[in-house]
């Protein structure tokens, strides 16, 4: 069975993204076709990318770059619960990313946004930076407004529809994980 992580994309103080991934977890938590874990950035206190060599030579030198490794690799796609910050992922999430390379290869991606514009400014960032790591990135997206999913632009109260929109990104990444897991086992 597929294992998919749920990843939390801000550190920032008072994020609306830990309610948002939780409510993700719920969701995807109803299936019986993958299993799901919420993976918090925040939790692996990642300084600016302090590694002495390139990601893709896998070399890693800092405890929190292999904590950061083992749980990144142990997926076989992910769901980004991302806030759009001046039109882009944050820069928390974006160094996490950075951080690693061949962890990420031959897996499959699901965006979850919120932002004025739902956070598809943000989710068409990760898109780009996906396509460098050989991650596939799935159409179905979540595009979660703060004027119209969030009460004050911090009480989560998703519109009802956004459910199936979920379960419709869920459905996708599930696929693709599956069909990207005859790459995983070949080392290029």
């Amino acid at each position: 069975m597929n294992k998919i992580g749920i990843i939390i994309g801000s550190t920032r103080p008072g994020r609306n993204g830990t309610t948002v991934a939780h409510w993700v977890y719920e969701i995807a938590n109803k299936r019986s076709d993958a299993e799901f874990e919420i993976v918090d950035i925040a939790d692996f206190d990642l300084p600016l990318l302090d590694e002495p060599m390139s990601a893709a030579f896998g070399q890693y030198t800092k405890p929190h770059t292999l904590a950061w490794s083992k749980k990144i690799a142990s997926f076989d796609g992910y769901i980004f619960v991302t806030p759009e910050y001046n039109h882009a992922t944050t820069g928390a999430l974006k160094n996490a990313i950075d951080y690693l390379y061949r962890e990420w290869n031959n897996k499959a991606a699901g965006f979850v946004g919120y932002g004025g514009s739902g956070g598809a400014l943000a989710v068409e960032n990760l898109r780009m930076i996906m396509a460098e790591l050989q991650v596939a990135d799935v159409r179905n997206q979540v595009r979660l407004s703060l004027y119209t999913d969030f009460e004050n632009f911090t009480d989560f109260k998703p519109a009802p529809f956004q459910e199936a929109s979920v379960n419709d990104m869920l459905d996708q990444v599930i696929a693709w994980s599956g069909a990207l897991s005859v790459l995983r086992k070949t080392d290029f």
